[in-house]
């Protein structure tokens, strides 16, 4: 009997991968989550059905929600990180020596112990002396920081559930004040392909294009989400991320990354046709 994990992308279409066993499952206060084992991807993890980390091609997104900052701004020492339970973010970001502090705000501690169990390719670097975890809302706890960080990674899951309340105007308001003046905002900003997924990536944009004076999404391909082309919002006070790229810089840390590197950099800015007018046509 063969065993297919299956999950929605919208009412008509569905993206199968043949599993070869369970590996965990679990109800958390805040959501199912589920572990497999694949042939094509390796472990794999999901939450409330949907696909958040596969071992295969989890490298994509965490070179593209990481790299991107650090190679704009080499000055960046102290970082907040909200999401991200399974390490990967982290993992990218201990790669720097310069980062003096990490704040990790993750609401399911659940997510962080089938990580650290399952996982160790992301959750690697979750006991750097520099990492400080939270378990906690990351929209309260952004609240209270003013003028703190220099980067902060909204690395959060869609917006429903758990992660709704970090697609609204008040969380990136308070990301805007928690920043220092020279602060980078960098999200995930869905895909711009899918209705749903689309009309949320508009808002967040719009939301985020209200606050901050540079603006910009990015893209990258990640075959295992809805439709493999996913977005990510970059938000600063004043850095912009194509003419404060430090590419030498950053060549120069002799960093070995799978997908990243700095021609991709500039290249991931230029964007389709239809998701331009997508991104010129914001609305609530």
């Amino acid at each position: 009997m063969e065993l297919w994990y299956t999950e929605q992308h919208t009412e008509n279409v569905r993206f199968s991968i043949l599993v070869e066993k369970q590996l965990f499952q679990g109800q958390s206060d805040f959501q199912r989550v589920d572990v497999f084992e694949s042939k094509e991807f390796g472990k794999f993890f999901t939450l409330d059905g949907l696909m958040m980390v596969t071992e295969k091609d989890e490298f994509i997104y965490h070179d593209m929600i990481v790299h991107i900052p650090m190679a704009t701004n080499p000055n960046i020492k102290k970082v907040l990180v909200i999401g991200a339970g399974d390490g990967g973010t982290v993992r990218e970001l201990c790669r720097y020596s310069t980062i003096e502090h990490i704040d990790m705000v993750e609401i399911d501690k659940m997510v962080v112990d089938i990580s650290l169990e399952y996982f160790p390719i992301t959750a690697c670097s979750l006991d750097d002396p520099r990492v400080s975890i939270y378990y906690e809302d990351g929209l309260k706890f952004v609240r209270s920081k003013d003028n703190e960080y220099d980067l902060i990674i909204v690395d959060s899951t869609d917006p429903f559930g758990p992660g709704e309340g970090l697609f609204t105007r008040e969380f990136y308001g308070n990301c805007y004040h928690a920043l220092n003046e020279t602060g980078i905002l960098v999200n995930q900003h869905e895909n711009p392909y899918y209705d749903t997924y689309q009309h949320s990536m508009k808002r967040a944009h719009k939301r985020i294009k209200e606050l901050f004076p540079v603006t910009k999404v990015y893209q990258a391909h990640i075959p295992t989400y809805p439709s493999g082309h996913w977005l990510f919002g970059y938000a600063s006070k004043g850095i912009d991320p194509i003419k404060d790229l430090q590419a030498d810089y950053w060549n120069g840390l002799n960093l070995t990354t799978k997908y990243y590197n700095t021609d991709l950099h500039i290249g991931c800015f230029m964007l389709p046709n239809y998701v331009k007018e997508q991104l010129e046509h914001v609305s609530e």
